[in-house]
């Protein structure tokens, strides 16, 4: 960007000096050696065009731009982001909209990718504005040079900006962007062919049904037999959206051969596209071909010899079961889940653990027992944590279908085992999960089953795990009320206050900073407040000043109302000031700190 020569005439005489300042100073960053002030400069480039007025805008701010493509990628890219920003708006207005597209043709053709693909975007928003006589006259015009370029770069760039004004232009012009798009589709490069894969499924959706008959299906096939797979697996979301443009006996008529090829093409990448888009293929094809056809391709898919495509394949489970009768599914699809189970890929059972719960609901109670409830057992017990908790996580749909009761006898063991499993982080990930399991199976069964358990993670030998159970109490206690906590909760957080272990000592008063704002005033004066005073005078200084750290919580939580106010005066205040001066400096400090808040608090 050194070419500054637009800008070397006498700035306009209407301008104050005021304003030129900052114009000479952009001007002069455009022009500097420094990568990053030429960046900065891009980036306030809407602000020179702003200062010169449109007219200047046009005639020689963006003749400039057009010439500065020889720049460092970044400053590139942020040239080609900024003028797809509504810059028509300092040019003119949309009737000037059509003067942008000269420095966005330039940076569409660079060879750095991003920067092209940026510049095709912003050609796309300009396009948005442009009336169909400025599409005709300036940017097809645009386009056939691009799809016609010498270098590859350019033939790439084009692919994308068909579909933006297909709909726009006359019948006549639309029939030689079919033929260009089609060239685009048979170009020499691998290159351009992939681009052409990619953009075609956006020109389908703006073609005529007859079109799409006759040119979209043929560049659909010809892209789809391409010899390169990196172009075959864009090709996936074409035939999604070409099957969703026609009836299911065109598709069993023109496509079932394209169907077939694309979920066993000898390309693992091509099937593990088709495995990730076979849901929206299912849902497009229509219920006669899935049951038909797709089954069958869809178990292939589950069997398949690279894990990532059976990774892909077992995340479409419930979503492909939806389509099918329960019999069928019963019959073909569960005992591939039950395979899938064994995988020796932890990927595999991780995605299948994720989705197997969704199959609970439409198989019903009596069969998710018989053919579910042994699977999801087994997962449980897998040796990867994430198998685990992704069959943890989704237990709700479970409870919904079979009832607790028969969930508790099976699966709670399991739940109980990880919770005290020999790896700390096994442990701390089913801490997470509690509050969500609470939530699914309700406070008579938690009460039951698995409140012992979460107070027995406050005396763990692992800090995490202890700073993780108390976050979970106070998760608890938004879950199931105050009133729950003053029961299941804070007595025994009290009498932990007592014991002779110190980091119990310690974990009291952690929780209470914690959770002490879920709860009410009333609980923390009359249940709370007397264990912290005693541990006010503890003999271990670290407790003294988590117990200043507490007290600050008490201020900003409960110092919102007359009564708490007066509380904080009388209990919290006195106490501090007995911390301020103790002996351990950082004591001092924590209870120096606290105590303005409270002070700010009371004035507040």
């Amino acid at each position: 960007m050194h070419n500054m020569g637009y800008f070397e005439q006498t700035m306009d005489p209407g301008i104050g000096t005021d304003e030129i300042a900052p114009i000479a100073l952009l001007m002069d960053e455009l022009r500097s050696e420094d990568v990053q002030l030429r960046l900065n400069a891009i980036h306030r480039v809407s602000t020179i065009a702003l200062a010169l007025g449109p007219d200047r805008a046009r005639e020689e701010l963006i003749p400039f731009l057009q010439d500065s493509v020889d720049d460092e990628d970044e400053v590139l890219l942020a040239l080609a982001d900024e003028l797809g920003k509504n810059f028509e708006e300092y040019v003119g207005g949309p009737e000037h909209a059509h003067v942008l597209l000269g420095p966005l043709e330039n940076l569409s053709s660079v060879e750095e990718t991003l920067v092209r693909d940026k510049a095709a975007e912003s050609i796309a928003q300009v396009s948005i504005v442009l009336s169909q006589p400025q599409i005709e006259q300036y940017y097809i015009p645009l386009l056939e040079r691009l799809s016609r370029g010498e270098w590859f770069t350019s033939r790439t760039s084009s692919a994308a900006l068909y579909a933006p004004v297909y709909a726009k232009v006359s019948p006549t012009i639309q029939e030689n962007l079919r033929k260009s798009f089609m060239a685009l589709a048979s170009d020499d490069t691998p290159m351009v062919r992939r681009a052409a894969a990619k953009w075609l499924g956006a020109l389908i959706k703006d073609l005529s049904k007859q079109h799409v008959l006759s040119d979209g299906l043929t560049i659909y096939r010809r892209l789809q037999s391409d010899d390169q797979d990196s172009v075959r697996m864009l090709t996936v979301e074409d035939l999604v959206t070409i099957v969703q443009q026609l009836t299911s006996s065109e598709v069993h008529e023109l496509l079932l051969k394209q169907i077939r090829q694309t979920t066993s093409d000898k390309s693992w990448r091509v099937r593990y596209m088709a495995a990730t888009h076979f849901n929206e293929l299912a849902e497009a094809v229509g219920v006669e071909l899935v049951r038909e056809e797709l089954v069958g391709h869809f178990v292939q898919l589950l069997k398949d010899n690279e894990a990532e495509v059976r990774t892909a394949a077992a995340g479409q489970i419930p979503g492909f079961s939806k389509l099918l009768e329960k019999d069928v599914i019963v019959a073909r699809i569960v005992p591939f889940v039950r395979d899938l189970c064994q995988d020796s890929s932890q990927h595999v059972r991780a995605a299948l653990a994720n989705q197997i719960t969704g199959l609970a609901p439409l198989l019903g109670k009596e069969a998710t027992i018989e053919h579910l409830l042994q699977l999801f057992l087994h997962l449980l017990k897998d040796e990867f944590p994430e198998v685990r908790l992704n069959i943890i996580s989704k237990l709700e749909q479970v409870n919904e279908v079979i009832g607790i009761q028969l969930l508790a006898e099976s699966l709670l063991p399991a739940i109980v085992e990880l919770a005290e499993d020999k790896s700390w982080r096994v442990r701390q990930a089913i801490i997470e999960y509690i509050p969500l399991l609470a939530t699914q199976l309700g406070r008579p069964f938690f009460d039951e089953q698995l409140a012992n358990l979460c107070m027995s993670w406050l005396g763990d030998t692992v800090y995490s795990i202890r700073e993780a159970a108390i976050i979970n109490l106070k998760k608890l206690t938004e879950v199931f009320g105050v009133e729950w906590a003053r029961t299941a909760i804070v007595p025994k957080v009290v009498n932990m206050g007592a014991h002779p272990n110190y980091l119990y000592r310690m974990t009291t008063v952690q929780a209470i900073g914690t959770i002490a704002p879920v709860l009410d005033l009333d609980i923390v004066r009359s249940e709370i407040m007397e264990a912290l005073l005693h541990l006010a005078t503890d003999s271990i200084p670290n407790i003294r000043f988590n117990v200043a750290k507490s007290m600050e919580v008490l201020s900003t939580s409960y110092g919102g109302t007359p009564d708490g106010k007066e509380f904080i005066q009388q209990k919290v205040v006195p106490v501090l000031e007995e911390l301020k001066i103790d002996q351990d400096a950082d004591v001092r400090y924590f209870a120096t700190h606290a105590l303005q808040r409270a002070r700010t608090t009371l004035d507040g």
